[in-house]
């Protein structure tokens, strides 16, 4: 029998804890496995506890401070320990704080032997309900508050937490939460996912069932941004933004680097892929909140045509400038036959590395 796997996660302790005790006490027969990481020690500390009190608590070793290192050599062995001891009924898996699911649910996925013990039922991000809009759009590093996972980890905690929204299926809140903090949520989270306001509203047997979706996350989540964005509705388009930014023609390298800011933009989330004409075989994947961004080489285009999307996200009124600016750093049509894109450089190499796929 597979057990069911509730994995938590967020970027603020006071909010995932509580968010653990009370899925704990609310499915009988859970258990609690929580890690944390000591970034200064390089130890990842373990913690197994039930209603009836304390299991198991250890210290290991960690070569390197890392979320990837913490998963392969104690979180999952841990998780299919636990799952195989035939104790409990429900695992809740309390990730570090700061550590995204991503790795754990597709190792899952992809490995038979997990796979024959474990079933990820659902990923549940927490939040400080009177801090959420700060925490997602705001400039902070999560070196700045101590949830940090590695000593080279330079990660926003808007970054984080805005990608922990959209990769959860529930989004819930700790503490008061007004309504432009909803809107948000619902606008960052995956079509489908459930926005909950205040973990004693949290239904606990519901994320037991099968409300993760791997392929509905990817297709959410993935840099190829596969997935549909639609509007919003109601209440929440009066209080949040989003702007499906979309475009079959590359970014000119000399006006992104012009306009990043304008496009990362303070105040706003904003993800996607697009393509340079200096790299016309690579999908570049683009990840930006509370004015810092982030590009990276994806994944090669392969079959797909080449093209250009931002997803932008953020409360009020829509910036009236945000679509010119997009608009006007794509290549024009002359452009590109007039310009042959042979440059050794384009200026994106501290991120990209050396322009090696050229037209």
């Amino acid at each position: 029998m597979r057990v069911p796997v509730v994995v938590l996660t967020g970027v603020d302790r006071d909010a995932v804890a509580a968010t653990a005790v009370g899925l704990q006490f609310d499915l009988p027969g859970a258990v609690s496995v929580r890690h944390e990481i000591d970034v200064e020690r390089s130890v990842l500390r373990r913690v197994v506890s039930d209603v009836h009190g304390l299991v198991e608590e250890d210290e290991t070793g960690l070569e390197h401070a890392c979320v990837s290192c913490a998963l392969r050599e104690d979180v999952l062995p841990t998780l299919e320990r636990v799952a195989r001891s035939g104790r409990w009924s429900t695992i809740v898996a309390h990730l570090p704080v700061g550590a995204e699911a991503d790795q754990l649910y597709h190792v899952v996925a992809v490995d038979s032997r997990l796979a024959r013990h474990l079933r990820v039922a659902s990923v549940v991000t927490a939040l400080a309900g009177p801090t959420v809009v700060d925490d997602l759009l705001g400039d902070d590093l999560l070196a700045e508050r101590g949830a940090h996972t590695g000593p080279d980890d330079r990660r926003g905690v808007g970054e984080v937490g805005c990608a922990m929204v959209e990769r959860a299926d529930v989004a819930v809140t700790y503490g008061d939460t007004d309504p432009v903090a909803l809107a948000l949520l619902r606008a960052l989270a995956r079509p489908g996912a459930e926005v909950v306001a205040g973990t004693e509203h949290l239904d606990a047997a519901r994320a037991t069932g099968r409300l993760h979706d791997h392929e509905r996350t990817l297709a959410w989540t993935g840099p190829a941004l596969d997935g549909p964005v639609p509007p919003l509705a109601g209440a929440d388009a009066a209080l949040a933004w989003r702007l499906d930014l979309a475009s079959p023609h590359p970014f000119h390298p000399d006006r992104l680097l012009d306009h990043l800011e304008a496009l990362a933009g303070d105040g706003h989330r904003s993800r996607g892929v697009f393509w340079l004409p200096t790299r016309p075989g690579r999908a570049l994947v683009w990840d930006g909140s509370g004015g810092q961004l982030s590009v990276g080489d994806a994944h090669a285009w392969a079959s797909q045509p080449p093209r250009t999307r931002l997803v932008a996200t953020g409360i009020g009124p829509a910036p009236a400038e945000l679509r010119r600016v997009f608009d006007a750093t794509l290549l024009g049509p002359d452009e590109a036959s007039a310009t042959r894109w042979t440059a050794g450089e384009d200026g994106f190499e501290p991120w990209l590395g050396p322009v090696r796929d050229v037209a």
